[in-house]
């Protein structure tokens, strides 16, 4: 098993992969319409048409089941786009979270997992990795640009890619501004004008480049 052996994370092939398909996307529609305090296994078992045996034997736990949706959410999303700049491949990804998060299904979905995330630890966990994974997918970007020279050696690529998302993620949750295109590219477009004038440069940054740990 992923992850030290938690339920709910082997990927097998045929019918138990079928099985694990029919219950996450049932999962996903019931946090969508519900919210995480309304999910509940033998409710997702009937809508996923599977055995409540079934799901409480391969998942156990409401939490257990949240921490695999994440994880396959993570492994399903979209590879990083490399468009030979760095305001292009954070705009790039500036505007797949935007369109992710004004999604009809996605970003209620995403509401549910971070409200979720605040009272429980274990899907916090979960919601830390996907988002770990999510970065660390998309940093490239910025080390590539760093051998360019458009930024400094020492950057915290970490850093800069988390600087892109935030004030989008600020408006789907808190100010309620309208989640845009255009909010997208000037939030990649910051981000990059403080990434040009060294504001990201870290010590993490320059180890990193070091090849310290």
């Amino acid at each position: 098993m992923a992850d030290g052996g938690e339920p709910g994370t082997v990927r097998p092939g045929g019918r138990t992969a079928r099985v694990r398909e029919a219950v996450l996307r049932a999962a996903e529609d019931a946090l969508t319409e519900q919210g995480f305090s309304g999910l509940d296994l033998a409710d997702v078992a009937r809508r996923a048409e599977v055995g409540k045996t079934t799901v409480y034997r391969r998942w156990g736990t409401v939490a257990a089941l949240v921490a695999d949706l994440l994880q396959d959410m993570a492994e399903q999303s979209a590879p990083r786009t490399e468009t030979g700049s760095l305001l292009g491949d954070l705009t790039a990804n500036a505007l797949l979270v935007q369109r992710t998060l004004t999604d009809p299904r996605q970003g209620p979905l995403f509401k549910a997992l971070i409200a979720a995330a605040t009272g429980d630890a274990r899907t916090a966990a979960a919601l830390h990795r996907f988002y770990d994974i999510r970065v660390r997918e998309w940093a490239p970007c910025v080390r590539q640009a760093v051998d360019r020279g458009e930024v400094p050696r020492g950057t915290d690529a970490h850093e800069v890619v988390r600087a892109v998302s935030a004030p989008l993620y600020y408006h789907l949750l808190i100010s309620g501004d309208r989640l845009d295109e255009t909010t997208a590219a000037r939030s990649a477009e910051a981000a990059v004008t403080a990434a040009r004038a060294g504001v990201y440069v870290t010590d993490r940054g320059r180890k990193g480049w070091l090849g310290v740990s």
